[in-house]
């Protein structure tokens, strides 16, 4: 199973800059597999110490900060030699060991010669202690869900993701490509992009496994829940949780507290959504209110949708059967299209600095789906999850924001092609989305 990240972490490796590097991720994204595999692939050795499973691999961080008798503990302990720049250090679990995540400045002060990397829970390593977590001294990676394109990889249709690669202009696909690649999506939407998921359906092609896999990672989720650090909160993060379908499926997607629990206030369940968010489960997408330059300087802080990291997990915990496959396009459209918008976002996270923002306005009501900030450009982005392309918000958007609206996008099921200022973007292109908007735009300047 190839990983596109996997070359980060050679970059990574290969920076005369490195620091110790922490993975960052939702859990079961493949995070210990992925450096496993890079230690595997480019290192003489690799040296793997999980701190959950030996907790008294911490005790060599306790009772020192010299890296140079750390170091020769480690090494007895694995059983094996550990090389400056031949051997990839591994720690996983480290979220709830302090020494080591403090540990990692002094590798990096006194030992940069060793390669380490980390892994452990996100919410973990956020919610560290200030006085343990290694400001400036760490690099970050962010893995995600597995892509279309690493699905496409894994499935068979390596020959697929090679045609898209290779696409360096707006014409339309020809059929050969975009009716195969429209049906691998469907199959995408039912499996997501966890790992496990995608390789249980790659070796079985059954989607009981799917189903069934899909459903394990949930629970393994919602026990997490229980960790949080008050009791009294499981209750209300299992509740905003479970709310998410119902959220995305409303016309409007705003998230509301109502929809939680009947009369809930935002006071009540602020921390459960945070707490969500922080575990990488959930992503906030703020309303703004004008698009300007820096976006983040017109967020509305009261208004905002929460997506899910997985259109996979989105569908399971929804309990979207996946005969919907069968029934030509209805699983892009099914309960108003809240898969195929998720499932853009979560295509686009990658590719961007930040997560993007939404437009809405009232009375009358209008919505832009995403915006995004590309350099110094602001893109409106409309999601359709059918052949049905018409939007009077995009066009709402255009006449009031004339002057900032160079280009504007819509994902759809419609082929490839530019219309005077519009893009359209095969749904199953999400992936190259913001390498084709820099298509268009390098154009519209030369053109003008």
């Amino acid at each position: 199973m190839e990983r596109l990240a996997m070359n980060e972490l050679v970059a990574w490796k290969d920076s005369a800059y490195r620091k110790p590097l922490i993975m960052k991720g939702v859990r079961q994204v493949g995070k210990t597999w992925l450096l496993k595999e890079f230690g595997r692939r480019f290192y003489e050795n690799t040296a793997y110490f999980n701190f959950d499973e030996n907790p008294e691999y911490r005790d060599f961080f306790a009772t020192t900060k010299d890296v140079r008798r750390i170091i020769p503990n480690l090494a007895m302990a694995g059983g094996q030699e550990i090389q400056p720049g031949r051997t990839l250090l591994i720690f996983d679990e480290i979220q709830d060991c302090p020494e080591v995540l403090n540990a990692l400045k002094y590798f990096h002060e006194n030992a940069p010669e060793y390669h380490v990397a980390c892994a452990g829970s996100l919410l973990g390593i956020a919610l560290a202690k200030p006085s343990s977590f290694p400001v400036g001294k760490v690099d970050f990676l962010h893995l995600y869900p597995m892509s279309f394109h690493e699905f496409l990889m894994a499935t068979g249709g390596e020959h697929l993701a090679a045609y898209l690669d290779q696409v360096d202009e707006i014409v339309p696909l020809p059929d050969a490509f975009f009716h195969p690649l429209a049906e691998k999506l469907k199959m995408y939407y039912i499996t997501g992009g966890m790992p496990e998921v995608v390789g249980r359906w790659a070796t079985s092609q059954s989607v009981g496994e799917v189903q069934t896999t899909l459903m394990n990672i949930i629970t393994a989720y919602e026990r997490d829940f229980m960790k949080h650090p008050a009791p009294r909160e499981y209750p209300k993060i299992a509740r905003v949780w479970n709310s998410m379908p119902s959220q995305l499926a409303r016309e409007n997607k705003r998230f509301l507290y109502n929809v939680v629990k009947e009369g809930a206030r935002a006071r009540e369940y602020e921390d459960a959504v945070e707490w969500l968010v922080q575990a990488a489960l959930v992503y906030k997408v703020f309303r703004i209110s004008a698009p300007g330059l820096p976006l983040s300087a017109y967020e509305d802080l009261s208004a905002f949708k929460l997506y899910m990291a997985d259109v996979g997990v989105l569908r399971r915990l929804s309990r979207l059967d996946p005969s919907a496959f069968r029934e030509g396009d209805r699983l892009f459209t099914e309960f108003k299209g809240a898969l195929t918008e998720n499932f853009v976002l979560q295509s686009l996270l990658p590719q961007l600095d930040a997560v993007p923002y939404y437009w809405a306005r009232l009375n009358p009501s209008y919505e832009v789906d995403f915006v995004l900030q590309c350099a110094n450009d602001i893109i409106p982005i409309e999601v359709k999850s059918d052949t049905n392309i018409k939007s009077r918000s995009l066009k709402k958007y255009a006449e009031m924001f004339a002057a900032e609206t160079k280009l504007r996008v819509r994902f759809s099921l419609n082929n490839l092609r530019v219309d005077d200022d519009v893009l359209n973007i095969p749904l199953f292109m999400a992936d190259h989305a913001v390498r084709l908007m820099g298509i268009v735009v390098s154009q519209m300047r030369e053109d003008s």
